[in-house]
């Protein structure tokens, strides 16, 4: 089984009369969030570029976030160590303003290579939260 930090499941819950439960669209963040991470929130990645990612979503350094070693588009406007952060909003945050520009999921490697165009019915199961 696996575990998912309560903070992503209060980000991609959906409340309809009374119960929790995924939406479709929560179940794309699930899928990323584990293919990227195993959903560890501390995560920091080497690629092979010389860069790091960060975080829960591996949010890459050269453009999205300042990590104060490097120059950096930094296009969600947070430090690389807020990325970091257990509560996940800074993360979140940075991610929802990826995926609101060109590309969307898809500038995501694990998003491209593990879950578009797959049935991502198995992050549904037991997941209705009452």
């Amino acid at each position: 089984m696996v575990s998912i930090p309560l903070h992503l499941l209060d980000f991609t819950q959906v409340h309809f009369i009374g119960r929790t439960l995924l939406s479709r669209e929560s179940v794309k963040w699930l899928c990323l969030a584990f293919e990227e991470s195993r959903f560890n929130i501390s995560k920091e990645n080497k690629n092979g570029i010389g860069s790091f990612d960060y975080g829960i979503f591996q949010i890459y350094r050269h453009f999205c976030c300042k990590d104060y070693w490097s120059h950096s588009e930094n296009i969600c406007h947070e430090d690389c160590q807020d990325i970091l952060s257990p509560n996940l909003l800074s993360a979140i945050s940075c991610a929802k303003k990826i995926v609101s520009g060109a590309g969307g999921m898809k500038n995501w490697v694990a998003w491209r290579l593990h879950c578009a165009g797959r049935p991502l019915s198995y992050w549904m199961t037991g997941c209705f939260l009452g």
